[in-house]
Order: structure tokens, then C-alpha cells, then sequence
């Protein structure tokens, strides 16, 4: 067994998520002898080069960073075998080959969030509230062949509240990975993991990544799908949807709506406003809308909107 000021860690990842785990390993001062991110790439309106954010914190922290464009390339696979890592702790990366992963004597590590093996993917704390799930969670396990498809060492669970959005639940998952990650290094260096094959996973809970089309709202929906369609997307990328207004489809953000026992009679799209609020029909119920952003607007409240907004009576959701 390793003491742990000797263990060797490579820690690979991309977004906030991981540099949150990233973090916890240097305050518990395990020995993380390099960081492996992606390339900067362009971004924003210039398209200027931008860091990760994993690569962003490593630099900060005098942490060397090995940023390949393929993970099959020569020369970064002779850097990584120079590094002469003990394990490898993987969160929010890449897929990795075979060459990469079973390169470490002790292994290769992710920390994925969902309970696996529901929600597979590459968005699984998103597709979890879009599906009305009541909890979700973390997984650790080793890495193999497939994608999230490895033996779990570790499993946590976490209550969805009728409140939380994925923004909520991305941050709270975020901080509870960070004892997760630690605990599981800590069983892989005593030697003390009894991983656990997944079984077959439930078909109907898959996490592919969000495109535009998932994020259109249907109002052909019952509410409860429209308001967790709207939770799971906020507050990035946001759902959207079409309001017909002066003649034209116009897209209009909804990053907070609530469920009303108002029923809708089936139709679906129908709005109708109360005072300074604003419903629309779903195929069962209302729902009504609560935090909005026009395009070229600001994020704003519902009473904000209508305070800007004319209508001119032909107003529906398409």
C-alpha cells in the first residue's frame, strides 16, 4: 500500500464540474503530477483561443497540463508513460482508449453523474430532471471498453427537489463529488475496492447530449413534461419556445414555469393572462410561465415581460 503523499495521480477533465474535484485533491494534498484537458479552443464573439476551466486551475496551481488534440498521439502517450502515474481519476473528459486507461497500475477512475447504469451519456444530470426523476446521484467506477459501462466502486445518492433545476443540481452533485472522489482514491490505495458489474441498463433512461431540437417545448405535452423539460435546461442552454405574435413565430426562453391545477381542455398553446401573470395551455394543464428572456433581451421576470410586451390579440404558442 502507497502512502499517499507517494501516490502519483494524473487527473483529467474539462468544465467547473471537474475543478471542483480537482480542488479537494490538493487540499488533501494527494501528489497530482499533471493535468490532462483539451485544447483551448475559440469562443465568444471574437472566437478568441479560451482555456477549460480545469486548465485555468491548473495553472494557477503550478500544475503541469498536457492538452493533446487526439488522445492516441504518440508523443502525449510517451509524456503520460514519463509522468509514471499510480492512478488515473477521470471527471467531465473525453472518451479514452484502451492505451490510455489501462496504462496506470492501479487503474483509471471516473466520477459520473448519475446513478449508473441510468443515464449513460453525455448529459445525464439534465436528462434525469427532464424525465421527473425524484433522485439521482453519483457514480464512481473503473473505466473499460465501452462508455459508462465500467464496475462501480462507489454509489451516492441525492434527492431531486421540486425546486431544483440543472444548474441547482449540477453545483450540489458538484460539491458532494468532492468527498466521493477522495473516498474512492483513498479504497483504491488500500487496496480496499470490491467493484460491482453493472447491470443492464433501463432503455428508457439514456443521456445523450442536448440539441437544439431537445430543447423546443411541445405544448402538446402534459405540464408536468413542460415544467421538467424547462428545469432540466436551466439555466444553460434554456429551453425555448414559439410564440405567434404579429403575424410570425417568435422564439421566446423559459427558464422557470410551475404547473397549475387549471385544466386546459386540450388546448394546447392557448394564452391567457391574469393581471401581470401569464399562462399557456399544455395538453392536461396550464402552466405558468415565471422567468423568460425574449431575443436580444435580458433574462427577466413575467411581469417584467408583459410590462414591455403588446399584445395584439393573435398571441399563441405554436
Amino acid at each position: 500500500m502507497k502512502d499517499k503523499k507517494d501516490l502519483r495521480i494524473v487527473f483529467m477533465g474539462t468544465p467547473e464540474f471537474a475543478v471542483a474535484q480537482l480542488d479537494e485533491l490538493l487540499a488533501e494534498k494527494y501528489n497530482v503530477v499533471s493535468v490532462v484537458t483539451v485544447p483551448d479552443r475559440p469562443a465568444g464573439r471574437g472566437k478568441k483561443l479560451t482555456a477549460s476551466a480545469v486548465k485555468e486551475y491548473a495553472v494557477a496551481h503550478d500544475l503541469p497540463v498536457l492538452q493533446p488534440e487526439k488522445m492516441r498521439d504518440e508523443a502525449f502517450l510517451e509524456q503520460l508513460k514519463e509522468l509514471k502515474a499510480d492512478l488515473f481519476v477521470v471527471v467531465a473528459f473525453r472518451m479514452l482508449p484502451k492505451i490510455v486507461w489501462q496504462m496506470s497500475p492501479m487503474g483509471t477512475f471516473n466520477l459520473h453523474g448519475s446513478l449508473l447504469p441510468d443515464y449513460r451519456g453525455a448529459a445525464p444530470i439534465n436528462w434525469a430532471i427532464i424525465n421527473g426523476e425524484k433522485k439521482t446521484g453519483l457514480t464512481t467506477f473503473l473505466l473499460d471498453e465501452k462508455i459508462d459501462t465500467g464496475s462501480i466502486i462507489l454509489q451516492r445518492e441525492m434527492e431531486i427537489l421540486p425546486e431544483d433545476n440543472f444548474g441547482i443540481m449540477y453545483h450540489k452533485l458538484m460539491e458532494m463529488g468532492r468527498r466521493m472522489t477522495v473516498d474512492t482514491i483513498e479504497m483504491i490505495r488500500t487496496d480496499a475496492v470490491k467493484a460491482i458489474p453493472q447491470h443492464e441498463p433501463n432503455i428508457e433512461k439514456p443521456a445523450p447530449k442536448i440539441f437544439k431540437d431537445t430543447t423546443l417545448i411541445r405544448w402538446t405535452k402534459n405540464a408536468e413534461d413542460v415544467v421538467n423539460l424547462v428545469r432540466g435546461l436551466a439555466p444553460v442552454p434554456g429551453a425555448y419556445a414559439l410564440m405567434w405574435h404579429a403575424g410570425s413565430d417568435t422564439p421566446l426562453k423559459i427558464y422557470s414555469a410551475e404547473v397549475t391545477s387549471i385544466p386546459s381542455d386540450g388546448n394546447w398553446g392557448h394564452i391567457k393572462t391574469e393581471g401581470k401573470r401569464l399562462f399557456v395551455a399544455a395538453a392536461d394543464f396550464y402552466v405558468e410561465l415565471k422567468e423568460v428572456k425574449a431575443e436580444g433581451k435580458k433574462q427577466m421576470s413575467i411581469v417584467d415581460f408583459l410590462n414591455g410586451f403588446r399584445m395584439c390579440g393573435d398571441e399563441k404558442f405554436l
